[in-house]
């Protein structure tokens, strides 16, 4: 990717990183509500509210967090398998999102029992997950930030043909005319 691509495509994946961050520590505050309330309009209103920020926000940001991060890695010299954070990250994202579609259908049924007049107060909520899911991205930010050193076997082997330079490459034709032990 050129410069400004890779600017851009770092811009988006930050903005939709971030705004799954705090869009799932809202969902995080309308679930304590909805779990701890007493007043019956309070916890109705907090499980409908937790379905339409899952359904229009929550589960949007996370696929295009996904997408994009995909994006940004293969298109920086980071790359998609070359160092272990980079992977530990894609593979966070993906358990979080699947997590989160399975989720998804749980908060739609508990919203459809706040929204029919029934007392939405006996509800389980998903506490454990919402704090899970804070977890999770909180983790992956800290490795974004951090990026601890730490090469795959696919890195060292990209890393070492890069130092080889012009030389004898993986599969090349190319003789190796490295140096060599002198005549004796």
């Amino acid at each position: 990717m050129n410069p400004r691509l890779r600017k851009i495509a770092l811009i988006a994946h930050v903005t939709c990183s971030v705004g799954w961050l705090g869009a799932v520590a809202a969902y995080t505050a309308l679930d304590v509500a909805a779990v701890t309330g007493e007043d019956l309009a309070t916890v109705r209103g907090a499980y409908i509210a937790m379905d339409l920020t899952v359904s229009y926000v929550i589960v949007p940001l996370a696929l295009a967090a996904l997408v994009t991060g995909v994006v940004q890695a293969l298109g920086t010299p980071w790359g998609l398998f070359r160092h272990y954070w980079v992977l530990v990250k894609l593979a966070l994202t993906v358990v979080a999102t699947l997590v989160l579609q399975a989720e998804t259908r749980v908060i739609d049924a508990m919203a459809e029992v706040a929204a029919t007049g029934a007392d939405p107060r006996a509800l389980p909520g998903t506490l454990p997950h919402s704090i899970g899911g804070l977890v999770v991205l909180l983790v992956i930010t800290i490795l974004s930030v951090v990026k601890p050193p730490g090469l795959t076997r696919y890195g060292w082997r990209r890393q070492q043909e890069q130092r080889r330079g012009p030389r004898r490459r993986a599969g090349s034709a190319m003789p190796d005319n490295g140096p060599r032990a002198p005549a004796a």
